[in-house]
């Protein structure tokens, strides 16, 4: 397959897990009532104390997307000569995303886990993209890589001793992290 197919491939499906999961977020909050932004983590969503359209939205779209990260991996293969991009997406999207939605929060340490994988992978993968891009984009990514580790930091350090509370701060991670697949997905499209 011809590198541009595989950089529009996978940049959709990129973009799709960008877009699925800030909607997945956003529905599974409002199936769950009296979820707070600001107290409950995001993985409260597709816990045992959700709602099942909660735990279905939320556990489901993180199974998805961690396939749809899988696919991204294999065509990214054709995209960059070394191997680091497409390991960290597949490794992000296998055992941090899917991993997540198989292993609800009261599993305990495999969505600890799990959850460290996705948010750590996808700092460290907007990094990879920031090294091996030479468009203007690898600035862009390198800024949402640091971000994103430095909120991760924050989160597991302050954890919800911060106004924002342990879900607001954890947002911080996360959406970066959505920000970024969106952004890169349509980098990659626009490559193409």
């Amino acid at each position: 397959m011809s590198e541009n197919r595989s950089r529009a491939i996978a940049g959709g499906l990129v973009l799709a897990v960008g877009v699925l999961l800030a909607l997945a977020f956003t529905t599974a909050e409002a199936f769950y009532p009296g979820y707070s932004t600001s107290t409950q983590t995001i993985s409260a969503l597709g816990s045992d104390t959700g709602t099942p359209n909660s735990r279905l939205v939320f556990n489901g779209a993180m199974v998805v997307s961690g396939g749809l990260l899988a696919v991204a991996a294999y065509f990214l293969r054709d995209v960059y000569e070394s191997a680091v991009v497409p390991a960290l997406v597949a490794v992000t999207g296998v055992v941090g995303f899917a991993g997540v939605g198989l292993f609800p929060s009261q599993t305990g340490a495999p969505h600890a886990l799990a959850a460290m994988v996705s948010f750590g992978g996808s700092g460290l993968l907007a990094l990879a993209v920031a090294r091996a891009e030479s468009a203007a984009f690898r600035y862009a990514s390198g800024v949402l890589g640091v971000a994103i580790l430095l909120a991760l930091v924050g989160f597991v350090g302050l954890g919800g001793g911060t106004p924002l509370g342990v879900g607001g701060l954890e947002r911080w991670v996360a959406y970066l992290g959505i920000v970024w697949a969106a952004s890169y997905g349509g980098f990659l499209l626009a490559r193409e």
